[in-house]
């Protein structure tokens, strides 16, 4: 590939990102927001309602790193911890604010799921769940991820993990057992997500 080749290449897939607006999109409560991505990140994969709500078309967000949707308000030690999970092999749930390519934002519960090569075991990609974040949830959320940001900002990450860490031990829980007594779906809602997921896996 020729150094003008390669250029074209890499300019494909930077993005600029805009300014957060502050306006909330609502999320589809009966759709699910599917991607796929490698190890890495990278994104190989998005349904209708993936590309729909985020603004981009798909040109634009295959082969693109996933944290172009990544809105400011989000945490860095929140997805801190979610490489931490996948890294090692297990799944983990999420409540993720994400923003448009325009600059609005939406709430998502995110339930992430590992893909394995069949004959080896080792991971081949990740795929991403995506659903509308109950208020109680966005609310609960947002004022953690507040704090999270803010000791950021005066600290760096490694303080606010230190903090988390702190809040979740003072509940008497680990993230896992706190994010899915939360956020995690119960009940016939449950069992609709399940079903949807399934329908993608």
């Amino acid at each position: 590939m020729s150094a003008t080749s390669s250029m074209q290449v890499k300019n494909q897939y930077e993005i600029k990102k805009p300014l957060p607006t502050g306006v909330e999109i609502k999320v589809d409560t009966k759709k699910l927001i599917v991607s796929k991505t490698d190890l890495k990140g990278k994104i190989i994969y998005g349904n209708d309602y993936f590309t729909e709500i985020s603004g981009y078309k798909e040109n634009e967000l295959i082969h693109a790193p996933h944290n172009i949707l990544r809105h400011p308000d989000m945490p860095r030690a929140i997805f801190n911890l979610m490489w931490q999970h996948l890294h090692s092999g297990r799944n983990i749930m999420l409540v993720v604010k994400n923003m448009t390519k325009y600059g609005n934002h939406y709430w998502v519960t995110t339930d992430f799921d590992i893909k394995r090569n069949s004959n080896t075991g080792k991971p081949e990609y990740y795929i991403a769940f995506r659903q509308a974040a109950p208020r109680h949830v966005i609310e609960e959320m947002e004022n953690i991820y507040s704090k999270l940001l803010e000791i950021e900002h005066e600290h760096g990450m490694d303080a606010s993990i230190l903090y988390f860490e702190a809040y979740l031990e003072e509940k008497g829980m680990n993230y896992d057992q706190f994010i899915e007594d939360l956020a995690k779906p119960k009940g016939l809602k449950a069992v609709v997500f399940e079903k949807m997921k399934s329908f993608f896996s």
